[in-house]
């Protein structure tokens, strides 16, 4: 199928950041400040993903009113086997009706806010609207495979989060990228290196690798992901992660590598 490529656009993406819901993010961490920093970083699309909760997706799509940023909601989700999955959505009302399910198969415990930090649901502006009790740091009854399934049926999709990191991770939990897993590519953490990643994790040569942030401080939100596609959208986005229909994924990596 010839591709008319004067329809795709450039989106420069960081589709891993958290905000003040996630209780290990700092309190900087607000839709305007977020937003700020994106337009700095010269950013046109990133993702709202918080631990196991979409509370504060909606805030920072408001706040990105004649921004220039899309902002997709979404939300990090830990899975039965301890492993990090961003599950993103084009719009609220799906990403909703997940964190309804997901929130059935969390274990019913309150946050211990000395610990683990407070949980701030707040509104576009960054102030505070409430504080969510429930404990979003643990581990949802929902397999990988399972939750990969009900995102798709939702219309969202899934990628496995900072898979080369030593913790909640597919490689450092199962010790590969399963077979069966139904994604399109896999995030890797601003500190992969290819030429020595790639050495000591052969299977990630056949994927697709991208680079967010996993942002949970301003500093740490990146610009090393460029997506070419027609819209900021899911759908887009996937045929970009796999090389469909003319969509491209660039990926900035450390100069000489």
């Amino acid at each position: 199928m010839r591709v008319d490529r004067t329809m795709l656009k450039p989106f420069w993406a960081d589709l891993h950041i958290h905000t003040v819901l996630s209780g290990c993010a700092e309190v900087e961490m607000i839709p305007p400040l977020i937003l700020q920093r994106a337009k700095q970083l010269g950013l046109n699309l990133i993702a709202v993903t918080d631990h196991n909760a979409c509370h504060n997706a909606e805030a920072v799509i408001q706040a990105s009113a004649g921004s220039g940023i899309h902002v997709l909601p979404g939300m990090e989700l830990q899975s039965r086997e301890e492993v990090h999955l961003l599950c993103l959505f084009d719009t609220v009302r799906p990403c909703r009706d997940w964190q309804e399910e997901v929130f059935r198969k969390l274990p019913p415990l309150i946050n211990k806010e000395a610990a683990f930090g407070a949980q701030f649901v707040v509104d576009s502006g960054g102030e505070w609207v409430r504080t969510e009790e429930r404990f979003l740091a643990g581990a949802a009854d929902i397999g990988m495979e399972e939750a990969v399934a009900a995102v798709h049926a939702l219309g969202g999709m899934v990628i496995p989060a900072h898979v080369d990191r030593p913790s909640f991770s597919l490689l450092s939990n199962l010790g590969r990228v399963p077979d069966s897993l139904n994604v399109r590519a896999l995030e890797v953490t601003p500190l992969f290196v290819p030429d020595i990643g790639l050495e000591k994790w052969p299977q990630l040569k056949t994927w697709c690798l991208i680079v967010n942030g996993d942002a949970h401080r301003l500093r740490e939100i990146q610009n090393r992901t460029l997506f070419k596609i027609a819209a900021p959208v899911v759908h887009e986005i996937d045929l970009a992660l796999s090389g469909e229909q003319g969509r491209q994924v660039v990926v900035t990596w450390p100069e000489g590598h």
